[in-house]
């Protein structure tokens, strides 16, 4: 017979669970709602029919670019170095700011007036001479780092189920991946787009919650600032990593322009006037989502002052550890639940980035150019092609070692070293050419990897600064040693519109 203290456990392991499942539920639900709306056609299936308001795209875009890097990469960093891991927050805030202003309303013009659906259509309408190679080298680009970017998120589902019920993280990687394959095949991304409005609103509730009842819990924040400078008083000093380490910081956000699942977005808003709304609300959620996740590491390393205190000793588990430490199980549940919601607004994304390339860049555009293919056909091919990549990005999960934060950085660095600088010139310099393009694509992609590999190195610096520099340098220089093509003003005046 069970004792009232075994009945307790299993009572809140219960409520728990079944708050998580009603999620997962909910998300599967729109997931099957969103399947008739996704199976008219490719443009449907992956950018909403360009049909998207301005407040699903705000969240999504914001939700989509920060996955479990954020809560549980940045608030592992608050707590191993104390304030300087704000620097990891600022930089990516003020681009993306300067990007819904400025960058994505050129891009939606010109997708708008040229019917452009992918990354790889962008440029290839841009610049056609180069089509070919210009969607090859893409494509290839988007695979090789979106592949790691997903197992990433695979494997940061392993630990929260792994911290959370206390599930092999092995069998939590393969829970996370079904989920994810469920509910994007079936909706594609009208449903990526609406979930990602509900994992936003849950991580914000889960980074406002989880630190207010930590700080809280641990007698307020001036007595958690006496704990930290008791420590170390370098945890209270946000310079005290040194000038590079500071620029290494804010030189994440350099990786959003060039990152598909968040460039996307711009693609899929009804009316690029909506643009500016759009900033507003995702400026204020990604703000309060990066301080909760930067209180909840400071107040963490006060509760935990020793790394062993946490599940495998592992930083990343200080999330969902904290949660199911405080809060009632039905509110942990929740907390778990936009754990999920992180990987999955950046899984999805990321997923239907790598099978447009594969299926709009590839099968359409290359292997059956001038051939006119059923929309149901392609549909069906982009839900195969999602089956396919899920499964190589969970053999990866399955054999990465590395932690989830620096598996993103890496990724992220690759596509914003490879696609951003390009991207921005393409859009705002007229003198670009393809040669320029492709050789700058090449040269941020080669740089980023090179620099990674190499220990001395990436001692210096983190590889996405310079792998956007050489791959901007590259593509101005190239681009003044060829002829531009003919249509730049042509493309130039769809751009800017009437508004510039």
């Amino acid at each position: 017979m069970l004792n009232l203290a075994t009945y307790w456990i299993y009572q809140a392991e219960f409520q728990a669970s079944a708050a998580f499942v009603g999620y997962l539920l909910i998300i599967i639900g729109i997931g099957v709602y969103a399947s008739r709306f996704s199976s008219q056609g490719i443009s449907e299936y992956f950018i909403g029919g360009r049909r998207m308001n301005r407040y699903v795209v705000a969240l999504s875009a914001v939700v989509s670019g920060r996955s479990a890097w954020l809560l549980l990469g940045v608030t592992g960093m608050a707590y191993s170095i104390g304030v300087q891991a704000v620097w990891s927050v600022i930089g990516y805030i003020v681009v993306e700011i300067a990007l819904f202003l400025y960058f994505a309303r050129r891009l939606r013009r010109f997708a708008g007036a040229k019917n452009i659906i992918t990354i790889p259509d962008f440029f290839s309408e841009r610049f056609p001479l180069h089509e070919k190679w210009i969607r090859i080298v893409l494509v290839g680009i988007i695979l090789v780092f979106m592949a790691g970017y997903i197992s990433a998120q695979f494997v940061a589902g392993g630990k929260a189920f792994s911290s959370g019920f206390s599930i092999d993280p092995a069998l939590g990687i393969g829970i996370t991946a079904a989920i994810v394959l469920l509910y994007t095949v079936a909706g594609g991304f009208l449903a990526v787009s609406l979930t990602d409005v509900l994992q936003g609103v849950l991580m914000l509730f889960s980074l406002v919650v989880l630190p207010v009842i930590l700080i809280l819990h641990l007698g307020g924040w001036q007595h958690i600032v006496t704990e930290l400078a008791t420590f170390d008083a370098a945890l209270l000093d946000p310079v005290a990593l040194g000038f590079g380490a500071l620029i290494g910081g804010l030189a994440i956000g350099l990786g959003s322009p060039g990152n598909p699942h968040i460039i996307s977005r711009y693609l899929s808003i009804a009316d690029e006037s909506q643009l500016q709304t759009a900033c507003i609300v995702g400026t204020i959620w990604n703000v309060l989502m990066a301080w909760g996740a930067l209180f909840t590491g400071l107040a963490g390393r006060v509760m935990f002052p020793e790394l062993a205190s946490l599940p495998g000793a592992d930083t990343e588990n200080l999330f969902p550890f904290l949660a199911q430490q405080l809060l009632h199980p039905i509110i942990f549940g929740i907390v778990l639940a936009s754990v999920f919601a992180a990987i999955m607004s950046s899984a999805d994304s990321q997923l239907l980035v790598a099978a447009s390339s594969l299926v709009r860049d590839v099968a359409e555009k290359i292997l059956s150019k001038g051939q006119q293919l059923p929309q149901s056909r392609l549909v069906l091919l982009s839900r195969i092609v999602v089956v396919i990549l899920v499964l190589v990005s969970l053999l990866m999960g399955y054999l990465a070692e590395d932690l989830v934060f620096w598996l993103v950085l890496f990724a992220w660095a690759g596509l914003g070293a490879a696609i951003g600088p390009p991207a921005i010139l393409a859009l705002y310099w007229k003198r670009t050419t393809g040669t320029g393009v492709l050789a700058g694509m090449l040269t941020g992609a080669g740089v980023t990897i090179i620099w990674r590999l190499t220990d001395s190195l990436r001692s210096l610096s983190y590889e996405l600064i310079p792998g956007f520099i050489a791959a901007l340098l590259v593509t101005i220089l190239v681009s003044l040693a060829t002829s531009p093509p003919d249509d730049s003003e042509s493309h130039f005046s769809i751009m800017k519109g009437d508004g510039e």
